[in-house]
């Protein structure tokens, strides 16, 4: 007999949290998080997302045992502001059993129709900086800090219960011995001078930090234009800012501004910390603090996490601007991969910023849905 039970105090979003460590357990492709970030993640008077948002939190038992887990989320923001009457569900892990899965994509169903919402969407997360998509290719890579890894059943389970896709993301890696300068050395010189732009570069977090603000306003006007943006608020930048912006070495923080001092480009690369969280094995202490310093320090590989320019600089080649900054860093600090996260595969604007570099799609990802 399956049990679908919420998960309400500190114990039990701990069980919520570590059972993929157990589904995943010797899995050298999974990516664990930091048990300590989740809990503060899943937090209703910490984390920002919860001011617009709702979630409920399940696990599924089967003879005394979880074997899965869902999230229930409403979006309200969404629902109120884009008319989209949708219920999403993140954070799902399941084993290869189609009935608790079945159990558990009820409690969705239940909160989507308890607010007469019209369809369900998921894997995705509160807001546009959480993970998104079930894995559908590429389970023989290694995950990284901002991806889910999942088996590859899950899609299965999704499409028996009559799921369809409603969005693709895809994932790529160049090595960096693919990005040659004489690509866009000479472009962004021009750029510079034909749009009076100039770019700043840091060696100090403390120097990022009076930029923070603009930034997340260049990221909602920039990505405004996507069918499933939402917004970031005020309160959630701040929560960003000293949750993310202290994890990155300021070396791979570029901006771009104008004359005027207004910022019309940006872009965060992270050094790659999933091999560190691995060894951490979800816990920052004694030692695991010290797997991620080593990784932010010396990691030879980054991922591209954000690239956004303002909707009046689009097409006009300014990230030309921020890859000549990227390729001197990544030269100083011999980086020898670098990765993308997930990206709507029919984003074809941001595919063709990377077509010099020979990029090789590692994995891809979806989103299903299903009418109530």
């Amino acid at each position: 007999m399956i049990t679908i039970k919420e998960a309400i105090t500190k114990s039990e979003l701990t069980d919520y949290i570590k059972f993929p460590f157990s589904l995943y357990k010797d899995n050298e492709f999974w990516v664990p998080p930091i048990i300590a970030d989740e809990l503060e993640s899943f937090d209703k008077t910490k984390n920002p997302a919860f001011e617009n948002a709702e979630a409920y939190f399940y696990l599924a038992y089967k003879d005394n045992e979880i074997v899965g887990r869902i999230t229930a989320i409403v979006n309200w923001s969404e629902v109120k502001n884009q008319q989209k009457k949708k219920v999403r569900f993140g954070w799902f892990d399941v084993i290869d059993d189609l009935e608790v899965t079945k159990a558990l994509l009820e409690k969705v169903y239940e909160l989507g129709k308890k607010n007469n919402l019209e369809h369900v969407e998921g894997p995705m997360g509160f807001s546009n900086l959480d993970k998104v998509g079930v894995l559908t290719e590429g389970f023989d890579q290694l995950g990284t800090m901002i991806t889910w890894y999942n088996h590859s059943y899950y899609a299965t389970h999704f499409e028996q219960l009559g799921y369809v896709t409603e969005k693709e993301y895809i994932e790529s890696k160049f090595p960096f011995e693919n990005v040659k300068l004489e690509y866009f050395d000479k472009a962004q010189e021009l750029i510079k001078r034909r749009y009076q732009l100039k770019s700043l570069n840091f060696k100090k977090t403390k120097d990022v930090m009076p930029y923070v603000d603009k930034m997340f306003d260049l990221f909602n006007d920039s990505y405004a234009s996507l069918s499933s943006f939402v917004a970031i608020s005020d309160t959630q930048k701040e929560y960003f800012k000293k949750k993310y912006i202290s994890f990155i070495n300021p070396e791979y923080i570029k901006f771009v501004e104008d004359k005027d001092h207004n910022l019309v480009a940006f872009a965060i690369v992270m050094p790659s910390f999933s091999k560190a969280l691995q060894k951490t094995n979800g816990k920052l202490f004694p030692f695991g603090f010290l797997h991620l310093l080593n990784a932010k320090k010396n990691s030879k590989e980054v991922t591209f996490y954000l690239i956004g320019v303002h909707p009046e600089y689009q097409n006009k080649g300014v990230h030309a601007i921020i890859f000549k900054e990227y390729h001197t860093t990544f030269t100083e600090k011999g980086i020898e991969t670098c990765i993308r996260t997930p990206e709507l595969a029919d984003n074809l604007a941001i595919h063709k910023l990377w077509k010099h570099f020979n990029p090789e799609i590692n994995c891809r990802r979806k989103t299903f849905r299903k009418e109530l």
